[in-house]
């Protein structure tokens, strides 16, 4: 395979642990295609670390306006807390830089049509860190979904159901609306939903409930949803932080055949599993295996994918109109949830209070007495 004939300059902005720990190897891995040439951190002391980690030919800067005025960067990587992603995400797009930012890309509907319009205005792409989607597993899965291999979608389940004590909650920003977005609807629960969403296709409905039922937050600590999908099919997601048995789990069965994922915090080959039905002939379910070639699911492999992309001048993955879709279904699970009614794709815009903020303009909401 020829050598890439550009290396992308890229910038960091939040250097704790999901870019020292997930980002860098993901540079590192890419480093014939990336040159990590800036880092942004408002703590000198964490900036310091990072840079002895990354290199001390990484220019350490203290605000992002500060880095993309003298650097100019290509690529900007964002893994600062979630409220600041809206106004970084479009500073960089200004700037005339992609940017892969972690989840959730912004807080709401609203701030995502402000990415997007930053996005037409400046020519550069925003996408957002949704690695479940990249592994050679999904990739495998999704095709065989999408062509129909399986035959027909019918039911599915997606689960996070994971554990966070009292000491996770005492960072400020977690657990608060104006800060996080809301709770592990938001927080947790949005990578395995939004695979759900990658395999099945565009959702219609959802009817959902929430609660706060253990942790002393002003969102919830758990929800439920029941989804249906323009293919027919219906699928139950919870998404809880009071699991003590903690798993991520994906389960769609189709006319022909069952495929079920189940992983933590990330996924292999062999964490899919494929039950034929009865009549399906054993050579036709042999043709399901997933491929030799073991992609995990990671930061470095959507990277890559992000990389084809600018390489081809292309939007990149998980981004547009496809990461607006998985927030649009976060935004009706709460609407939902808090109303008590059915939510249909496409019915959250400007006017409705759902719009603006995931709690629809009720931050002392008690989702305990609703659910």
């Amino acid at each position: 395979m020829p050598p890439h004939p550009v290396r992308r300059r890229v910038a960091v902005v939040g250097t704790g642990a999901i870019v020292g720990g997930s980002h860098l190897p993901a540079l590192r891995a890419h480093a014939d295609r990336v040159e990590l040439v800036a880092a942004v951190d408002v703590d000198q002391d964490r900036l310091g670390a990072f840079r002895e980690l990354a290199g001390e030919q990484v220019a350490g800067y203290t605000s992002i306006g500060s880095m993309l005025d003298a650097v100019r960067p290509d690529l900007v990587l964002i893994g600062t807390p979630p409220s600041l992603h809206r106004e970084q995400t479009v500073a960089a797009l200004k700037a005339g830089a992609w940017v892969l930012c972690e989840k959730p890309l912004c807080l709401s509907l609203a701030e995502y049509d402000e990415i997007a319009a930053a996005e037409e205005a400046s020519g550069a792409y925003a996408a957002v860190v949704f690695q479940h989607r990249y592994g050679s597993g999904a990739v495998h899965a999704r095709d065989l979904i999408a062509g129909g291999e399986l035959g027909a979608p019918r039911v599915a389940h997606c689960q996070t159901t994971w554990h966070r004590d009292t000491d996770y909650y005492a960072v400020p920003w977690r657990g608060r609306w104006a800060s996080e977005g809301g709770g592990p609807t938001m927080g947790h629960g949005i990578h395995q939903y939004d695979l759900l969403l990658h395999l099945l296709g565009r959702w219609t409905e959802v009817r959902a409930m929430a609660a706060r039922l253990v942790h002393d937050t002003e969102s919830e600590d758990v929800s439920t949803a029941l989804v249906r999908f323009e293919n027919g099919a219906l699928a139950t997601v919870v998404n809880s932080v009071l699991s003590p048995d903690e798993v991520s789990r994906i389960r769609i069965d189709c006319a022909d055949a069952t495929v079920e994922l189940t992983h933590l915090y990330g996924h292999r080959n062999e964490d899919w599993v494929y039950t034929a039905a009865p009549h399906v002939p054993a050579e036709r379910a042999a043709a399901w295996r997933v491929p030799a070639a073991d992609v995990p699911s990671s930061h470095t492999a959507q990277l890559g994918a992000l990389l084809d992309a600018y390489d081809s001048g292309a939007r990149p993955p998980g981004s547009g109109p496809d990461a607006r879709a998985t927030l649009e279904f976060a935004a009706a699970l709460y609407k939902s949830a808090f109303t008590g009614q059915p939510v249909h794709a496409g019915g959250i815009g400007p006017g409705d209070p759902f719009y603006p903020a995931m709690h629809g303009g009720h931050p002392d909401w008690a989702p305990k007495e609703r659910a």
